[in-house]
């Protein structure tokens, strides 16, 4: 019987013991590093605008003092200026790739054989800067002021390209699978909305609108003013802003099936 207590009570201590460090507290200290980085045109040093979702410029972060095996960091994305910043970092080296409208920093063969990796490793110790610069597929922007004329915003819209056809041709045909078809513009898009942050994931769908294009039936507009008008009718007294967008037939990171637009600065719009 005395064995008995014996081996209970010390079934209890070990459980109580086992108890007490379950709820102990976590001596590791929070992750404070920031990252704040830019994307930038390689040709005219302009950032790269886009919105501040999975469709915009995504980021992703590897540390590499884990070994080849690590997982990457929970991806973020670009603010709609072409900038980023996290501030809940763990110190220590990083890969860092970007993804997004303008021609893929990582490229490989279908064999998965390296053919440029233009990424940065760099060590994050309390603010760390960096700039990548890239190669857009398409210039956006929206000619002068945008009419209004009974709730309705109509604007000029002109696209160009960002990277010549055969430079484009030259980075992505040894990737291979190449197609011509990867060049065409799909669809010009006019994103309305209350938020100056405007774009795909901040849009008004009663206002905004789109107009698409099937093959190569834009390539005659490229550097011609489009016009285009918004959906419905806005609600006079108000005010909001708009965004143009384009994009071409080529999904970044390939295989991912997301076709990221360029876009074109946000503009603010008095409805009379």
């Amino acid at each position: 019987m005395k064995k008995i207590k014996l081996y209970s009570l010390l079934s209890t201590m070990l459980l109580m013991a086992s108890c007490s460090s379950m709820f102990e507290k976590d001596n590791y200290e929070e992750p404070s590093e920031t990252l704040w980085g830019e994307v930038v045109d390689v040709a005219t040093s302009e950032r790269i605008l886009t919105d501040q979702g999975s469709e915009g410029i995504r980021i992703r972060l590897t540390e590499l003092s884990w070994g080849e095996n690590v997982t990457h960091n929970p991806d973020f994305y670009c603010m709609p200026d072409g900038t980023f910043q996290n501030t809940k970092i763990f110190k220590g080296n990083y890969y860092i790739r970007i993804d997004g409208p303008f021609i893929p920093l990582v490229r490989e063969n279908t064999d998965g054989v390296p053919l440029a990796d233009e990424s940065i490793e760099t060590e994050i110790k309390g603010t760390t800067k960096v700039k990548f610069e890239v190669q857009p597929f398409l210039k956006v922007r929206i000619e002068g002021d945008p009419m209004v004329s009974n709730g309705v915003i109509k604007a000029k819209v002109i696209v160009e390209r960002g990277v010549s056809e055969d430079i484009f041709r030259e980075k992505i045909e040894p990737m291979g699978n190449y197609k011509d078809e990867y060049q065409n513009v799909t669809d010009i898009q006019l994103f309305v909305s209350y938020s100056s942050t405007v774009g795909y994931r901040a849009r008004d769908e009663r206002w905004s609108s789109s107009i698409d294009y099937s093959g190569d039936s834009f390539n005659d507009l490229f550097g011609q003013p489009v016009t285009i008008k918004s959906n419905g009718t806005i609600p006079s007294g108000r005010k909001v802003f708009v965004r143009a967008a384009a994009r071409i037939n080529y999904d970044t990171p390939v295989g991912s099936g997301t076709r990221r637009w360029n876009y074109s600065e946000p503009m603010e719009v008095l409805i009379p």
